[in-house]
């Protein structure tokens, strides 16, 4: 199982490398101030907070917490992203395969996942979630936005991908020991079948 799930992670990965200018040019104008602001907003710690930016891509929230005087580190599995990320932000950016992490403990006030942990199998959500919960200071704070669906998994096109309701995905927080503090749906404003996005915020309790 774990070959097969390191292959999932290559191919995936692999259609991010081949088409990294491409997605940086893509979504380098997306706004997502909402989701940054739900972030920042549920830290209860004294800013500047240490903030990691998980799936970080090619760096354009990077510039942003540390626009705003943040310490960001920046985390991909992607090679080109990693280099674009660091010329394109100047924060530090770590190379590492989500099914692989190396995170250092209770280190973060907070971690932005955004458009990122729909990628991570269901059967190594578990682990993953673990270990994010592990790295943040207790009453840190985990930001997720992902595809949202009826908890089909698979391949689209050449990138697999889980895509939860809202029910499953809070199982799956809390069972990692995180806290609901709220969700929404994206984009704001529209009707609910047109917000493909789910967005959500989740605490580490201080005991």
């Amino acid at each position: 199982m774990t070959d097969d799930l390191d292959d999932i992670s290559r191919r995936t990965l692999d259609h991010y490398e081949r088409h990294a200018q491409q997605f940086f040019d893509g979504t380098i104008d997306h706004d997502v101030s909402q989701n940054i602001d739900a972030l920042l907003k549920a830290i209860e710690a004294p800013p500047p907070f240490t903030i990691l930016d998980f799936g970080c891509g090619p760096g354009r929230d990077l510039k942003t917490f540390s626009a705003l005087g943040h310490r960001a580190i920046g985390l991909d599995g992607a090679s080109h992203f990693v280099e674009m990320a660091r010329a394109y932000s100047g924060c530090e950016v770590w190379q590492q395969d989500f099914l692989h992490l190396d995170l250092p403990p209770a280190m973060f006030d907070g971690i932005f996942a955004n458009a990122a942990l729909f990628h991570v199998p269901s059967v190594v959500l578990p682990k993953v979630l673990g270990e994010l919960y592990a790295s943040l200071k207790p009453g840190g704070v985990l930001f997720s936005s992902n595809p949202r669906g009826h908890n089909e998994e698979g391949w689209n096109g050449p990138r697999y991908g889980s895509y939860y309701d809202f029910d499953t995905w809070q199982h799956h927080l809390t069972a990692a020991g995180f806290s609901h503090v709220h969700h929404y749906y994206r984009p704001a404003g529209l009707p609910r079948e047109q917000q493909p996005w789910l967005a959500s915020v989740w605490r580490k309790p201080v005991s």
